[in-house]
């Protein structure tokens, strides 16, 4: 059993996962997502925060388990069952993890790489439940710094999306869903007059 991961983030306004060179066979050289066999006495959870570390070299982040695939031709070794995870990080986040390895590929969803294994079908799967729980849920929030504009805001809700937004309607909706809150604070550096910043809701 292997643990695989899809670290998300938002960057140069386009949604954009982390893929990894594979450095030995199947699919020496080709891209995939950080991933790793579990351990004898290890948890799933445990292993996937073992493979964020090991592979990406991120100390922590918010992890969801994603779905599991077990295609048995999806292995060329043998029968393997992956659990996937995903996670939402800062641009910052990942970009530091690329500095420090050059293994290491943000690629946006609309450009992706020829993937490893099944790959593919995982992210597209991870895009789905991504965009499924975007209304429902404050998942985009992991995207942004603690405090954060409405522009910022619905920047990242666009690049999940792949749409554009209407700005009225979006701010109406985010206000009314009780999610954030203004702290009366201005950014800085702004020629106009400077957007109010937000934060979300404890």
């Amino acid at each position: 059993m292997t643990v695989d991961l899809v670290l998300m983030t938002v960057h140069c306004g386009r949604l954009a996962v982390l893929f990894q060179r594979r450095s030995q066979a199947p699919h020496e050289g080709d891209w995939a997502l950080p991933g790793g066999f579990v351990g004898v006495a290890e948890s799933l959870d445990a292993a996937a925060q073992r493979i964020l570390a090991d592979k990406a070299g991120l100390s922590h982040a918010w992890l969801e388990q994603l779905y599991s695939f077990g295609d048995p031709a999806r292995d060329p070794r043998m029968r393997i069952v992956t659990i996937a995870y995903f996670a939402l990080l800062p641009a910052t986040n990942l970009t530091a993890a690329l500095d420090r390895r050059d293994d290491l590929s943000l690629a946006p969803i609309d450009a992706l790489p020829d993937l490893a294994f099944d790959h593919t079908a995982i992210v597209g799967h991870a895009i789905q439940r991504l965009r499924g729980k975007l209304d429902y849920a404050p998942v985009a929030f992991a995207l942004l710094p603690p405090l954060f504009t409405l522009r910022a805001l619905q920047d990242v809700h666009e690049a999940i999306l792949g749409t554009t937004l209407n700005k009225p309607a979006f701010r109406r909706r985010m206000l009314d869903k009780g999610w954030i809150e203004g702290t009366g604070e201005r950014e800085e550096g702004s020629a106009f007059r400077p957007a109010e910043l937000f934060k979300i809701k404890p």
